[in-house]
């Protein structure tokens, strides 16, 4: 072979696996979801799956507490939540939860070994409203967590800070160059699966209010916003949730028609639910707590690190595929009657809450 045909082959076998390297190597598994002819079809890479499934196994439950004895709240003080428990499993949880959220650190992450009633580390006032939040999200938020519910565990896995929380995006100044303004996209984008969607589109979604639409429920130019642009947003807040869930975009829509909530599967409803939930969450937990933390733990905006669908789910369709920790531990339960759950929006174009799904649909067609 002469030196041309070696460089010939060479950039041959160098293009060919660069044409390559974005695709997942066999075998891959699919699932039908739906009627055939729809590309309702699940698609999963096998040693994805099984990588994942220890990293969401359950931790061994702390051995259960002897029944009676005191409330915590007349032994202890400034006990502010959980104080209904009795001693036993009042220790018992707090063992646990240090487990669950500084394994390394112990007790001493939130409380001061010589004094544990002080408040005098943020760790502590932050883990009070935590628990609070936890209360909320399993009594009130059931039409996402059902009664499988949710404990610090779910999102920490043994860490202080949950891997998977997100900050506002530093607003960028504006460029007269070649490229210009990069409207908060056009890079590669975690958020929006690697792709150059809008990076950070949680702000408008799981804090503010801003319509998650394709579609437009008016004709243009009057008031209609839902243009391309505004589209590519929606697409970015989408990739995050089917790659935070390990799922295509059909787990939750029709193939046949995306905007259509009838002919949707259940799981649409549930993720409706939760796109609100994480935002009530964002909203009336974690963004009052901006003051309390310190500043090496803000974003580059000053605001505190914030939920979104990864912060739960870490790649599994349901967080711990579906384990439930709460039944062992009665103090992630709120012990006051839950409230009324948060009021959904009500939205053109969609029904409030979702209606329920086409019966076909909550199967696989066979």
């Amino acid at each position: 072979m002469s030196f041309t045909q070696r460089n010939v082959l060479t950039w041959l076998v160098l293009a060919a696996a660069t044409l390559l390297a974005g695709c997942e190597r066999p075998p891959i598994e699919a699932v039908q979801h739906g009627f055939r002819g729809t590309g309702m079809v699940q698609v999963y890479n096998p040693r994805i799956v099984a990588d994942s499934i220890p990293l969401n196994a359950l931790p061994d439950a702390v051995p259960a507490a002897a029944p009676g004895g005191p409330a915590a709240s007349l032994v202890f003080q400034n006990v502010q939540v959980l104080g209904e428990l009795s001693v036993g499993e009042f220790s018992r949880t707090m063992v646990a939860m240090a487990s669950w959220v500084a394994p390394e650190q112990g007790c001493t992450y939130c409380h001061n070994a010589q004094n544990f009633a002080s408040d005098e580390k943020y760790t502590k006032v932050v883990a009070r409203k935590m628990l609070q939040m936890t209360h909320k999200i399993n009594a009130d938020y059931k039409s996402h967590v059902a009664e499988t519910g949710v404990t610090c565990y779910t999102c920490h896995r043994g860490n202080n800070i949950p891997k998977n929380v997100w900050f506002t995006a530093k607003p960028e100044a504006r460029s007269d160059g070649l490229i210009g303004d990069r409207a908060g996209q056009n890079t590669v984008s975690v958020a929006g699966a690697y792709s150059s969607l809008p990076e950070d589109p949680f702000t408008p979604y799981l804090l503010e209010a801003k319509d998650i639409r394709i579609i437009g429920g008016t004709a243009l130019p009057t008031g209609n916003r839902h243009s391309i642009k505004q589209a590519e947003w929606t697409y970015s807040l989408m990739s995050h949730m089917s790659t935070s869930l390990g799922v295509n975009c059909t787990y939750c829509h029709n193939s046949r028609s995306f905007a259509s909530w009838e002919t949707s599967p259940p799981q649409r409803a549930t993720a409706w639910y939760g796109i609100r939930m994480v935002r009530d969450l964002n909203n009336d937990y974690m963004t009052p707590l901006t003051s309390v933390f310190p500043a090496h733990r803000l974003g580059p905006t000053g605001d505190v690190g914030k939920a979104n669908c990864l912060t739960c789910h870490q790649g599994a369709y349901k967080p711990l595929y579906g384990k439930s920790m709460v039944k062992d531990y009665p103090g992630m339960q709120a012990a006051v009657p839950p409230v009324a759950a948060s009021a959904p929006e009500v939205v053109a174009m969609e029904t409030t809450p979702p209606v329920a799904m086409a019966p076909a649909m909550k199967v696989a067609a066979k």
